[in-house]
């Protein structure tokens, strides 16, 4: 491992660890999504940061994309096996946050 990736945390956190990453991922956990439901399962994200965030993922090996030959396009995002082997941490994070925000 280089000297980034010496932590496998440090690791972790750079496949996954921005704003928009693990809600993308969370929402593939049922199953694979078209581009615009999945885009407005995340609010707030931007067609420029969901487009970025979505081809990091893809160039990580943790989601696939999948491109239809119909009019309109139609472009579908599912997790890999890589993706979905993060299908438990982002499970704990969401359960930690229901639990959290009951508590306060």
């Amino acid at each position: 491992m280089n000297k980034d990736n010496s932590c496998p945390l440090h690791y972790t956190m750079n496949l996954i660890g921005t704003k928009w990453k693990p809600l993308v991922l969370f929402h593939l956990l049922e199953g694979p999504l078209r581009s615009g439901v999945l885009q407005k399962k995340v609010p707030g994200i931007s067609n420029k940061m969901f487009t970025q965030t979505v081809r990091e993922l893809e160039k990580d090996g943790l989601l696939s994309r999948k491109v239809y030959p119909v009019v309109p396009p139609k472009v579908e995002y599912g997790l890999t096996e890589r993706g979905k082997s993060l299908g438990p941490i982002l499970r704990s994070l969401d359960q930690w946050g229901s639990e959290d925000v009951r508590g306060r």
